[in-house]
């Protein structure tokens, strides 16, 4: 039974896919960690929200220019009836007029005609939906930049916990060869504690490193929409970026251009919004003209028998103009209140701008400084590469010494961490530009 037992067992296991074996089944990269995020972050399906909720006001102020039809119907019982008095012959004679039920029904209608507030509320509405839109687009920029900060620093602790854990398994393997010599009487007890000392100190360096990388992970998985405990890796190394940072060419300030920034727009539709608004002030003084119209049937009777009734239609159809007289005075300081709230909206577009050119400027900086250090950081790290391999080897041979190995083996991760380190500046700052831009 047991010789047929191992070689289903086998093939059972071939046949399993590999990825229920793999905490970490699924391998996203930078591209489909942002579609992610588009499709499943709430800032985006807030903002989507907020485009459909303007687009529907629009559709709730075009109705207003439509006929408003209503149909309406009363009742009313007279208690007591009104007396009319009348001289007749010489003698004043009392006449009760009305009926005891009053019945009408009827169709209403009204229509704006000149009603100048109406169309500058239009033309704010449009301009709502466009400020929703670029809102809209603010957010999407804003959370492609988060998520590409958020995923290149994913990579930079995936970096320095691989370097750490190469250094660990150098110095373990380190820590064994003087053991080795410690037994065999050619090391001191001395190097052996030191080793010793050494190899233990490396472990919470480790921990700190995968404790960091594990809280990166979960702050870009809370980012892109999904669950922390999703089985979910990011594919991909700095290193894979050093083409793009050698071969960069950085713009020069001058070249750049600040229009497509959406914080700039959205004050832009908001003056225009202003702007409008004073109009409407204006336009609230001026006359309107409406025209309504009703068709109704009227019955009226002292008892209720419906049979019976006469049902007298009645209609009619006019026109109200109604001119302002008065509310110029208060007019005239609404108009002044809002050129007030545009000269402050302009003022804040000055300094907005002002700001952006500042951060334009330090990530242009950025970006040259890390180009410029990863050249120097790559060469650096060949060195401290090599010359860690040659002490190795003369420590092995007894030429050197362990100072002279430890030397060399923390000058060897320095310039592996500024190596990579100077990737991660250059692709953070043109994230960070990027968005200064305006570009999706």
């Amino acid at each position: 039974m047991k010789k047929y037992l191992l070689p289903l067992a086998l093939t059972f296991a071939f046949f399993i896919p590999s990825s229920l074996f793999s905490a970490d089944s699924v391998k996203v990269n930078l591209q489909k960690a942002i579609e992610i995020a588009l499709s499943e972050s709430p800032t985006m399906r807030i903002a989507d929200r907020d485009v459909q909720t303007k687009k529907y006001y629009k559709s709730e102020q075009i109705a207003t220019f439509f006929p408003d039809v209503s149909l309406s119907a009363s009742y009313q019982r007279t208690l007591k009836k009104q007396v009319m008095t009348m001289a007749m012959g010489g003698q004043d004679m009392s006449i009760e007029v009305g009926t005891s039920n009053n019945y009408v029904a009827g169709l209403n209608f009204s229509l704006p005609l000149v009603m100048p507030t109406m169309w500058y509320n239009m033309k704010i509405t449009n301009i709502d939906v466009e400020l929703a839109l670029e809102n809209a687009r603010s957010s999407k920029i804003s959370l492609i930049n988060e998520v590409k900060k958020a995923f290149y620093g994913v990579l930079m602790a995936q970096e320095s916990y691989d370097v750490l854990m190469k250094n660990y398994r150098n110095v373990e393997l380190t820590n064994q060869n003087i053991n080795e010599k410690y037994e065999r009487g050619m090391a001191s007890e001395f190097d052996k504690l030191r080793s010793d000392v050494q190899l233990k100190n490396q472990k919470p360096n480790i921990t700190a490193a995968e404790n960091g990388l594990k809280l990166a992970t979960m702050m870009l998985k809370v980012l892109i929409g999904v669950d922390i405990n999703e089985p979910m890796s990011f594919d991909g190394k700095l290193s894979d970026f050093e083409d793009e940072v050698v071969n960069a060419s950085i713009p020069d300030l001058q070249s750049l251009n600040l229009s497509n920034n959406s914080s700039l727009k959205q004050l832009e539709y908001s003056k225009r919004e202003l702007e409008l608004s004073r109009k409407i002030v204006v336009s609230s003084a001026c006359p309107t003209l409406a025209m309504a119209g009703t068709y109704q049937y009227m019955a009226m009777s002292n008892d209720f028998k419906f049979s019976n009734y006469n049902w007298v239609p009645y209609s009619y159809i006019g026109f109200s103009l109604n001119v302002p007289i008065i509310s110029w005075a208060g007019t005239s300081y609404k108009i002044k209140q809002t050129d007030l709230s545009i000269q402050s909206l302009e003022d804040q577009r000055a300094t907005l701008e002002k700001n952006l050119w500042v951060s334009a400027t330090n990530s242009l900086n950025s970006l040259t400084k890390a180009s410029d250090e990863l050249v120097s950081n790559k060469e650096t790290m060949l060195q401290a590469e090599k010359a860690y391999s040659i002490v190795k080897k003369q420590y092995e041979l007894g030429m050197a010494t362990w100072l002279d190995l430890n030397s060399a083996e923390l000058a060897m991760i320095s310039s592996q961490l500024a190596y990579y380190q100077s990737i991660y500046d250059y692709i953070s700052a043109s994230a960070d530009l990027d968005a200064v831009l305006g570009k999706e």
